[in-house]
């Protein structure tokens, strides 16, 4: 005890500091933007809200997540190449818009794929999910988690859809990725990729009839301003991937790395919540603006899924056969066959 007494009065006793918690010593304070395309109150971007408050929490503080929804930082793929070259450290987009980086994330846009989200969250959470995003490191990007953007509906501004044949001629804006533009002119459509960003604008000037996404979307851009008629076709589910630049990442050491991969965890448990939530609800409010909409037969729809049949042998080989086998292997043993 006097020997420890006189270390003590010597000022040789371990400094306070080493017996901090190491966790919590070694965050340092960090800053970063994180990107969307979606505007304030789409869940998309709530995620994103619940991602940065529970970051904050878990650093005590010190690591701050800006957040940039409404494209302001530019289309997604944009967005991609500036994540590569760590301009901007966050994003949250489509999965299947990575198929232009690596080519077996065009799995996820292959049409008709999931009866359910919550069928999806097993496929994306699982081994195909998290073989999709080991591929990522080698293109400068690391993946955190599967959000949801959902079910994606048709809509236009030149008549009402109701058989397949309805579709041809229509001018369509799909996302910037092969299968989406190849699905819509398989359909009869003229395909228009656009930028998301630049979306309300060409259905406002008729450079568009038309477009396809989800129904918080439809609410959430408020294309019920520039569009008659909307199809409940439930033609593709885009899983959503949250996007961490490499470049910032290999800068973060093991503590502030667990914060980053658990809040993306916590968050897509919320996000997914609160967009099937949203989902539900922006059907009844997009019947309340006027629209007309419109649900199709079942025999109609097995015309939709004729149609593109093809095209998902096609991508198919381009994608890669094992990891198309891999995908539909998952989805037989999830639905119990």
């Amino acid at each position: 005890m006097l020997n420890r007494l006189t270390k003590l009065a010597l000022g040789l006793a371990p400094p306070i500091a080493l017996l901090a918690s190491p966790a919590m010593a070694e965050i340092r304070e960090h800053s970063l933007k994180f990107a969307a395309a979606n505007n304030k109150g789409h869940p998309q971007v709530m995620g994103m809200e619940k991602f940065a408050e529970l970051v904050k929490e878990k650093s005590g503080g010190k690591i701050e997540v800006k957040l940039f929804p409404g494209g302001v930082l530019g289309g997604d793929v944009q967005t991609v190449s500036a994540l590569q070259g760590g301009v901007i450290e966050m994003t949250v987009l489509n999965a299947g818009i990575l198929s232009s980086n690596i080519k077996q994330f065009g799995a996820v846009d292959l049409p008709f794929l999931f009866n359910s989200g919550e069928e999806a969250d097993k496929i994306m959470d699982g081994a195909f999910g998290t073989g999709l995003m080991k591929l990522l490191p080698d293109t400068g990007l690391v993946g955190l988690a599967y959000w949801e953007l959902g079910f994606r509906n048709l809509t236009n501004n030149r008549h009402a859809v109701t058989k397949l044949e309805d579709i041809k001629g229509l001018k369509i804006r799909t996302i910037q990725s092969p299968i989406p533009i190849e699905l819509f002119n398989s359909l009869g459509a003229n395909a228009v990729p656009l930028p998301y960003t630049e979306l309300y604008t060409a259905l406002e000037t008729g450079t568009v009839d038309g477009q396809e996404n989800p129904a918080a979307n439809i609410v959430n851009a408020k294309f019920y301003e520039v569009q008659k008629y909307m199809t409940v076709t439930r033609h593709q589910y885009n899983p959503q991937i949250v996007l961490i630049s490499k470049k910032f990442w290999d800068g973060l050491n093991d503590e502030e790395k667990a914060i980053f991969q658990s809040a993306a965890t916590e968050a897509r448990d919320y996000q997914r919540k609160v967009s099937r939530e949203q989902d539900a609800k922006a059907m009844g409010e997009i019947k309340k603006t006027g629209m007309e909409v419109a649900e199709l037969s079942p025999e109609e729809t097995q015309k939709l899924r004729d149609a593109v049949k093809p095209l998902i042998d096609k991508f198919a080989a381009q994608i890669g056969a094992d990891t198309v086998t891999q995908l539909f292997k998952e989805l037989d043993a999830v639905r119990g066959k």
